[in-house]
């Protein structure tokens, strides 16, 4: 059974790290925005501001990341990752405190935060090979995603209940002694990582920055699972700040109950994660793609139907669980697949590529669908999000692919690698 194989010491490490990070994001999932709204009294435009330009600056910041990455040991990356976020982050509590907090200053936590994901995403990826046997990397892949929505569904509620003891800078702290936790857990993993092969001296060059998107973009596979992804990623993620106006705001839902709509069907994820290695080993990998690919993008719609009272809230429990089981079973497959076709000197830039492309298009979505609510109001932009996400399946490969040459085949080799991204 693929959630009690072993997967050693060492992973065992990464994993209790990547799991200590991901319940300090869940506890404090929103924090930032919340923030603007009860302490800085923020408007509309500057809460969505928040959403969409921080990732999207992050993003432009993280483009020579790759190239960064890929020359560096990755286990180092990964600790200056974590240590970055948990430093950023704490300027918020102390801020808070001397009363010196400002929106400009979450504002540029907000990049801060998305650069250095994206920066962690790249390096882990090219790290976990090093960690776990080529067979066991879809299980490695199943536990991460899995802890993710475990820890999605346990740490907005309790974030809640903190910030109401507490305060609203609470979870912000939480979330920064998380990552310090995390970067501890990683140093703590023993084995000398081997230095990586250096292609170049001086700066980087154009070539180098691009390369991420040039092998995703000539790899038919890769091509159409990224456009995929980045289009089904944005759309879900858009409809969220639009449902949130239409349940707390049009509908008058009490917050307990929105929280219990998202947090809920994130058993959704435990099941799918650790169905994924059992579901590939019996139908395979390209038709797991396929169906999963597609489930996942067919439900959003649904979210258009939602009225008041316990009706409307079992409808989004009821659609987000769909949603969810659909996303956690694709998920650990896609990033096999991925990085199974990804050359292991192209690693870092592809995953980085990879991450920058769906916080742009997640940050696009966000700011075209709160356009549309502005002009129409949130159902009519939730509406629109659904019927796009429809047309998204057409994009999925038709064809299976072969893996990269070179590929690592046994134990004895290089272990395939995956992206962690939190």
């Amino acid at each position: 059974m693929a959630a009690r194989r072993r997967l050693g010491r060492r992973f065992g490490w990464l994993w209790a790290a990547y799991a200590v990070s991901a319940y300090g994001t869940g506890l404090g999932f929103g924090a930032l925005p919340l923030l603007a709204v009860l302490v800085l009294q923020a408007s509309p435009a500057e809460v969505a501001a928040l959403a969409a330009v921080g990732p999207a600056v992050g993003a432009l910041l993280a483009v020579p990341l790759g190239p960064w990455v890929e020359a560096r040991r990755k286990r180092s990356v990964l600790v200056a990752a974590d240590l970055v976020r948990f430093a950023v982050l704490l300027t918020v509590p102390l801020a808070y405190a001397l009363g010196w907090l400002g929106f400009a200053q979450l504002l540029v936590v907000s990049a801060v935060l998305a650069a250095a994901k994206i920066a962690f995403a790249a390096a882990s990826g090219a790290y976990l090979r090093t960690v776990v046997r080529p067979e066991d990397l879809l299980v490695a892949n199943a536990r991460f995603e899995s802890t993710t929505w475990s820890a999605t569904a346990v740490g907005p509620p309790l974030g809640g209940a903190v910030i109401g003891l507490f305060g609203p800078v609470a979870t912000v702290l939480a979330d920064a002694v998380s990552y310090l936790l995390s970067a501890l857990g990683i140093t703590a993993i023993r084995g000398r990582e081997q230095p990586p092969r250096r292609t170049g001296r001086g700066r980087v060059s154009a070539g180098e920055l691009v390369a991420g998107w040039r092998h995703i973009l000539t790899h038919p596979g890769l091509r159409a699972l990224h456009l995929n992804a980045v289009l089904v990623n944005g759309l879900i993620m858009a409809t969220e700040p639009q449902l949130a106006v239409l349940m707390l705001g049009q509908l008058g839902f009490p917050p307990w109950q929105y929280g219990l709509a998202f947090a809920v069907p994130c058993v959704g994820g435990l099941i799918g994660s650790r169905l994924a290695r059992r579901v590939v080993a019996r139908y395979g990998q390209h038709r797991v793609l396929r169906t999963a690919g597609a489930l996942r993008a067919v439900w959003l719609i649904g979210l258009v139907l939602v009225r008041p009272g316990a009706l409307g809230l079992a409808t989004v429990i009821a659609v987000e669980l769909a949603i969810i089981l659909s996303v956690s079973l694709f998920n650990p497959v896609l990033a096999t697949y991925r990085l199974e076709h990804t050359p292991a000197d192209r690693t870092a830039r592809t995953l980085s590529a990879w991450s920058i492309s769906t916080s742009v298009g997640i940050a696009t979505c966000t700011a075209l669908a709160g356009v549309l609510a502005d002009a129409t109001g949130p159902r009519t932009a939730i509406a629109a999000a659904g019927l796009l996400a429809l047309l998204t399946p057409l994009l999925l490969p038709r064809h299976d692919q072969p893996p990269a040459p070179g590929r690592p085949t046994g134990p004895s080799t290089t272990a395939r690698h995956t992206a962690v991204e939190r």
